[in-house]
C-alpha cells in the first residue's frame, strides 16, 4: 500500500497543467487528497508503535515477573519462545510504524508543493462581480465612473 503514493503523486504532477482559469482538477483536488493520505498513514504510524510498545511491555513484564524467561542465546535470540515472540512482534511493527512515517510524511510534503504550485499559477479575473468601479485619467483628470455587466 505505501508503494502506490509515489506513484500517485507523480501521476498528479504530471498530469496536472496550468489552464486559463486555474489549476487542473488533478492539482486542485489532488492536494488535498494526499493531505488527508498523510493524515491516515500518519494515524496508522501511530497505531504501529503503539502495538510495538505493546509487546515490548509484554516482554517487560515477563522478565520482571520471571528473570529466568528473558535469558539469551548465543546468537542473540530469546530461549523462551514466547518472548522471542514478544520480540519479533515488536520488531515487525516497529518497520511497519516507520513506514508508513515515512509514507505520511512523504505525502504531506507532496500536498505541500502542490498547494504552493497552485498558489504560483496565474489567477483570471472571476466572472461573479456584478459591477466595478472604473478610474480612469483623461486629459490631466481623474475620471470615477461605475460599469454593469448583464
Amino acid at each position: 500500500m505505501s508503494r502506490i503514493w509515489p506513484v500517485l503523486v507523480v501521476c498528479m504532477l504530471l498530469g496536472g497543467r496550468a489552464e486559463a482559469q486555474g489549476a487542473s482538477p488533478l492539482v486542485r483536488y489532488g492536494k488535498w487528497l494526499l493531505l488527508a493520505g498523510s493524515a491516515g498513514m500518519n494515524y496508522l504510524a501511530l497505531q504501529s508503535h503503539n502495538e510495538a510498545e505493546d509487546s515490548f511491555d509484554q516482554i517487560e513484564a515477563s522478565c520482571f515477573a520471571d528473570r529466568n524467561r528473558c535469558a539469551t542465546g548465543a546468537g542473540g535470540a530469546y530461549l523462551d519462545t514466547e518472548i522471542e515472540g514478544f520480540y519479533q512482534a515488536s520488531l515487525h511493527h516497529d518497520r511497519a510504524a516507520r513506514s508508513w512515517l515515512i509514507g505520511g510524511e512523504a505525502a504531506l510534503a507532496g500536498a505541500a508543493a502542490l498547494f504552493v504550485w497552485e498558489l504560483t499559477l496565474p489567477k483570471a479575473r472571476p466572472d461573479n462581480i456584478p459591477f466595478e468601479p472604473e478610474v480612469r485619467t483623461l486629459r490631466g483628470s481623474t475620471g470615477v465612473g461605475l460599469r454593469f455587466d448583464f
